[in-house]
């Protein structure tokens, strides 16, 4: 039990002692000795706890559900505060609601409300700790250097607030190890409503009006989801006497089906689904290591963490049909929304709401082989997309643009950058890294469960593949001799991204152990069969990797001994290799740009499209139950 309090407990301490510290030399060594702490603890509860079974914990201590509720209500009233102020009415009455609802619970039983085990821990949730605790810890080394470039470019126009940004970093990650552990369901919301609130501040960094508006936005979806989990717990208690999660799984869908679906909401919209993905996107306007965090390790993780969770109740409901539905037409819509993007945060931001749609297809189909697939993607989804954003993140402060198209030739350069990102890239869809493999075990569960759902896949999928390439093409398109732009990029940025870069390749080389280790002992133990591999498949597989590395590896040299010379414009070059004679003897620009065919796959047609089927799929479930 020690690991896992220190777990919850050291980053929360971390945080505020960084929040007391003034000097930025000091406080950077703070935090990179916190992370490595954090990390090497997460991978010491690996090595402690792989071999055992489920380990429950009564971690009762004096005053913890009066503490928890002292601050519930102080951040209600801080939200309440901040609606007030902006004049966001709608963030107020969503609180209030909450609040209130959580706190006539707590009166109406005099604080007897209690789990015989608070916390526990399984492969499950080891699995979590450590995409949190090791890539939350290299988020936040990265933050450091990428902050302080991020002030220098933005001295006069954002407030220097480094030392809440750390504390809030660490907050995060506190709570999502909170998250991964607790299973009394009142301590599990508490610590979802910590990483609420830490969001809303973190996307509001800037402080700009547009920033205000998406973290807004962000909290009062997130609050509606809250409202929702506490009314879960509330039925739930009321209909049979506990809190427990474990429980809750236990008792099945004959007797907690109602909860189970209050609860898969909240999941819904912590990660992103269609009709509530605006905010997550609306999200990409926080500093980079924001959109990291929130997107790859924490925040859209712990909704589809408690949808897997409870995936083994929702199989073979037509509620659980639902939420695969859900997940779906968020994966399919998602994925064609991002060919029509530019920015790259943006496709990022709807790749992962993708991806996240995957998740969520997996857990409400609830099989064994869906389960399996589901878990393998949050791994191989948290390694790929955190060295992306990262990478995008270093881009944007050399390059001073975050657009795709100016990314041309980055292989010369930024040749390193190039390289990882083709690395995170081929994470994402080339065979044989892990989404690749999670979404053939998709398709598997889908053939077995129900063929419909798998052309979501099949389109989605090739969606996937279009923009990936695309944006790929682009960084080793070279047009003209351009000067070198990755000088003074301070190490402790350079470190996270190396680090990432080899977890994506040493992550998917080591992939059966992963599954033999973690993954299929979870599932073994849920559903009492779990998914295996056959000896061919891996043999495939490591051949697959050694050709797939030949690509990134074939860039090395590039900007040392490549020499560029202009390109060949039927004969009529002009000035330089971009400019050529057109009719009349005009001078004319060479453009090499992508399609984006917003026409057809515009954000505002599909996103309302797939909003207004989500919103049927999720009335359709209330009616069910209601």
């Amino acid at each position: 039990m020690f690991w896992v309090i220190s777990l919850i407990v050291f980053p929360l301490i971390s945080g505020l002692i960084l929040l007391g510290v003034r000097n930025d030399f000091a406080r950077g060594i703070i935090v990179k000795i916190a992370s490595a702490i954090i990390c090497l603890s997460s991978v010491r509860l690996l090595t402690m706890h792989f071999p055992r079974e489920s380990v429950f914990f009564p971690a009762e201590f004096i005053f913890a559900g009066r503490l928890m509720l002292f601050f519930e209500l102080m951040m209600a009233c801080y939200i309440v505060y901040k609606g007030i102020k902006h004049k966001r009415f709608l963030t107020v009455a969503l609180a209030s609601l909450q609040t209130l609802a959580l706190v006539a619970f707590e009166i109406m039983f005099k604080g007897k409300v209690r789990a015989d085990n608070n916390l526990f821990i399984d492969k499950l949730s080891i699995i979590m700790a450590l995409v949190i605790g090791v890539i939350g810890s290299l988020i936040c080394v990265y933050s450091v250097g990428y902050m302080r470039d991020f002030h220098e470019d933005y001295r006069k126009e954002v407030k220097d607030r480094r030392r809440s940004f750390n504390f809030l970093q660490f907050a995060f990650l506190s709570a999502m190890f909170g998250i991964i552990f607790s299973n009394n369901l009142i301590w599990l919301y508490f610590f979802w409503e910590i990483t609420t609130v830490c969001s809303f501040v973190l996307i509001a960094y800037k402080g700009t009006e547009e920033a205000n508006n998406n973290a807004f936005r962000a909290l009062e979806l997130n609050l509606l989801g809250g409202l929702a989990f506490v009314l879960g717990i509330i039925y739930l208690y009321f209909s049979s006497g506990f809190i427990e999660l474990d429980k809750v799984v236990a008792i099945g869908k004959a007797g907690a089906l109602l909860p189970i679906v209050l609860l898969s909401f909240a999941g819904l919209i912590k990660s992103a689904q269609l009709p509530f993905s605006p905010w997550l996107v609306g999200a990409m306007v926080a500093p980079t290591p924001v959109s990291a965090l929130l997107h790859s390790s924490t925040m859209v993780k712990a909704g589809v963490y408690l949808v897997l969770r409870l995936a083994v109740v929702l199989q073979g409901t037509l509620c659980g049909f639902m939420i695969a539905f859900i997940g779906g037409t968020t994966f399919l819509v998602a994925s064609f929304v991002a060919i029509s993007v530019s920015d790259a945060k943006k496709v990022l931001a709807y790749s992962t709401i993708a991806n996240l749609g995957l998740i969520v297809l997996c857990a409400g189909i609830g099989t064994y082989e869906a389960v399996w697939a589901g878990i393998l993607l949050i791994i191989f989804h948290a390694v790929a997309k955190c060295l992306l954003f990262l990478c995008v993140g270093v881009i944007e402060h050399k390059v001073h643009s975050r657009n795709i198209e100016d990314m041309s030739g980055l292989i010369v350069t930024m040749p390193k950058i190039s390289i990882m990102m083709q690395i995170g890239m081929a994470g994402m869809f080339l065979a044989p890294f892990g989404m690749l493999i999670s979404k053939w075990a998709v398709l598997k569960a889908l053939v077995d469960y129900n063929p419909l759902l798998a052309i979501f896949v099949v389109f989605g999928s090739s969606a996937t593949l279009f923009f990936w390439v695309k944006w790929m093409g682009k960084l080793i398109t070279v047009t003209n001799p351009s000067e070198r732009k990755e000088n003074k990029i301070a190490w402790n940025q350079w470190f996270p991204l190396f680090a990432l870069s080899s977890l994506t390749i040493i992550i998917c080389g080591f992939f059966p152990l992963v599954s033999q280790v973690l993954i299929e002992p979870y599932v073994k133990e849920v559903y009492g069969q779990a998914v295996t591999m056959s000896r061919g498949n891996l043999v495939i597989m490591a051949i697959m990797l050694a050709m797939v590395m030949l690509f990134p590896l074939s860039f090395i040299n590039y900007g040392k001994k490549v020499k560029v010379v202009d390109a060949y414009l039927g004969g009529a070059n002009a000035y330089n290799s971009t400019q050529f004679y057109g009719a009349l003897g005009r001078v004319r620009d060479m453009e090499m740009k992508n399609y984006y065919l917003e026409k057809y796959f515009g954000e505002r047609r599909l996103i309302k499209f797939g909003s207004v089927l989500c919103v049927i799929s999720i009335a359709i479930m209330l009616a069910i139950l209601i």
